[in-house]
């Protein structure tokens, strides 16, 4: 196993979930007692499926509830959250960069490349970018097709369309 294939499983504890309104329907919660290591939209290619080993709980979710309110609400333009999504070395990197992304910026898969200083691995982040397990907070959605289009989005390209309309409303901007 190299090392960008290594899959980061430093254990927070128990996994526990809960389920929040939004603009764009419910929210599946998931954390563990180190922070946040899921954020699941209601509509995918891939719905979640709630872990028998995870627990149901209201309490410890106050800060994300507060922050995605108000990122709904357009007060709240970058996230403050203690964040812990498992993954390898690789879509590490790669959800780290997507954080660097602007509020209401875009980019492109073979930009986040070069970025991270691979720039033949287009591909590679993209597929690191749709495995990306906390959605909206780390902004996969501002990520696009080199020519500008929308391409695929794990919550549906709806949902994409939706969350960068939001934030192009309320940054002022006027989407083309």
């Amino acid at each position: 196993m190299t090392a960008a294939e290594s899959v980061h499983h430093a254990s927070g504890g128990t996994q526990r979930y809960t389920i929040v309104d939004s603009p764009m329907g419910a929210l599946t919660l998931v954390r563990d007692d180190i922070g946040l290591t899921g954020l699941y939209l209601p509509t995918g290619r891939h719905p979640l499926r709630i872990d028998p080993a995870w627990v149901r709980a209201a309490s410890g979710f106050d800060e994300v509830r507060r922050e995605l309110a108000e990122y709904f609400a357009g007060e709240r333009q970058q996230f403050t959250l203690t964040l812990h999504p498992l993954g390898t070395s690789f879509q590490q990197l790669v959800w780290r960069h997507l954080r660097q992304i602007g509020y209401a910026e875009t980019s492109s898969y073979g930009r986040l490349a070069a970025q991270i200083g691979s720039p033949d691995a287009a591909r590679a982040v993209g597929l690191a970018n749709g495995r990306n397990p906390i959605s909206i907070v780390v902004p996969c959605h501002r990520v696009i097709g080199a020519d500008g289009s929308l391409t695929g989005y794990g919550g549906g390209l709806e949902a994409k369309r939706w969350l960068l309309a939001h934030e192009a409303r309320h940054a002022g901007l006027t989407l083309l």
